[in-house]
């Protein structure tokens, strides 16, 4: 059931690019693989010395990393490159001009063929295990290698770069140069295939990617111009020295992933104390977790402030607790605002002693004052509780399941006092999409 909002035009235009992106990508790599089938490969120990590192990285990656949350949006959010020993192997063999001290001639399409060939390599033992492969991070990776390889190796090759910059330090400024600029057109195709994929706005979307680049993203980008240059003076030894960052890098992701998935974990088992006590229904906080931060992406929130914004939903309830006779269904809405200001406190009281970040505490607390003195995050929990806890009320069985659009109504009728008319808005809006087009 639609609660309103705007789909149809940013559906089709996310499809748009969705094909666009997957059509370039795949053409690219369909021409890379009729040239180097024709013309055979060059340098054949650089291609498989950089393919098998280019595999290896993909196949590390079967093993992901542990789950965080469940996103009610069924989007993925997670930042940053999964595979930095694949994208640092993929961006050293672009930019790769010696070999040994001796020049190289592979060209623009055999370093594509080698990517393509080597990612699918590496994602075979994902399928078989059963994972499902991400073709967007397998065409972004396609586009951004063939970018930084189209702006190094026809320069390279015709002498046109060593005759205008020489082999030192001008040499290496160009290389990085060319990799920021890979970077940020890797950013803008993240960006716009979330957009594609979710109908969040593109802005924070591109701003999230744009910082994820400041940490692993120059990590990688510094170890392919290490590996292009110290593989043109010693030869292909060194590559197995050089992967040793990059595998620390991905095992540092992966421990720093499962520290938050942990954190989540256990907020998400004290949020659920209220369904065990009986004050609240089951599954109530994920709900208003999962759509608060799907508001808040709507809204235009960053990634840290969406994870407060998560913790402080899922604990929104905690101040029931301190309650001797349950609310009826845990709806906290009707009860008088000094009711509802004494729950709030008390929430957040028990939230600072969880070791959470204390905005999570503030946004808890004030949950009871008037809308217009709240901060954003505060807002927001506040108008998708009151909307999760009216669109499961006794009229969500009623003909034609009409309690979320009731409960939606509500709320824009108490705009002028209650709620903030945009959080409203752009709660409907994320209503409209397919995740949340039926009765819940």
């Amino acid at each position: 059931m639609r609660a309103g909002g705007p789909p149809p035009a940013r559906r089709r235009g996310g499809g748009v690019t969705l094909g666009a992106v997957y059509g370039a990508a795949a053409a690219l790599a369909v021409v890379a693989l009729a040239w180097t089938e024709w013309h055979g490969i060059r340098e054949p120990g650089a291609a498989l010395a950089f393919g098998l590192l280019i595999a290896l990285g993909e196949a590390i990656r079967c093993c992901d990393t542990p789950a965080a949350l469940p996103r009610a949006s069924g989007a993925h959010e997670q930042r940053g490159e999964p595979t930095p020993l694949a994208a640092a192997g993929a961006l050293g063999y672009a930019l790769l001009g010696r070999l040994g001290g001796e020049p190289t001639n592979h060209g623009v399409l055999q370093v594509v063929t080698v990517v393509v060939a080597a990612s699918l390599t590496g994602l075979a033992p994902r399928m078989a295990l059963g994972r499902p492969a991400d073709p967007g991070h397998t065409a972004r990776r396609v586009l951004s290698v063939g970018f930084a390889a189209t702006c190094f190796q026809p320069l390279h090759h015709t002498g046109r770069l060593a005759a205008w910059l020489g082999h030192g330090p001008a040499l290496v400024g160009y290389l990085l140069a060319v990799l920021a600029l890979t970077a940020l057109c890797d950013a803008v195709l993240a960006a716009a295939l979330a957009r594609a994929r979710t109908g969040w706005p593109y802005g924070p979307l591109l701003r999230d990617e744009l910082r994820a680049l400041t940490g692993i993203g120059s990590a990688i980008c510094a170890t392919g111009v290490v590996m292009a240059l110290t593989v043109a003076v010693t030869g292909l030894w060194a590559l197995p020295v050089l992967a040793l960052p990059p595998l620390l890098i991905q095992y540092s992701f992966r421990r720093y992933a499962a520290i938050r998935a942990t954190c989540r974990q256990t907020i998400a088992s004290l949020a659920r104390s209220t369904e065990i006590a009986g004050y609240t229904p089951a599954g109530h906080a994920r709900k208003v977790a999962g759509l608060s931060r799907a508001v808040g992406r709507e809204l235009g929130l960053s990634e840290p402030a969406l994870t407060v914004l998560e913790y402080a939903a899922l604990m929104h309830d905690i101040g029931q607790l301190s309650l001797v006779d349950p609310v009826p269904a845990g709806a906290t809405e009707p009860l008088a605002r000094a009711e509802q200001r004494r729950i709030a406190l008390l929430g957040g009281a028990v939230v600072r002693q969880t070791g959470v970040p204390a905005e999570v505490a503030v946004i808890v607390e004030r949950q009871a004052d008037p809308y217009r003195e709240q901060p954003l995050s505060a807002r927001i929990v506040r108008a998708v509780n009151a909307y999760t806890e009216a669109a499961g009320g006794p009229a969500a069985a009623g003909p034609g399941g009409a309690a979320p659009l009731c409960a939606l109504e509500r709320l824009r009728l108490a705009t002028a006092r209650d709620f903030d008319p945009a959080v409203v808005e752009a709660l409907a809006t994320v209503l409209s999409r397919p995740a949340y087009d039926r009765p819940r």
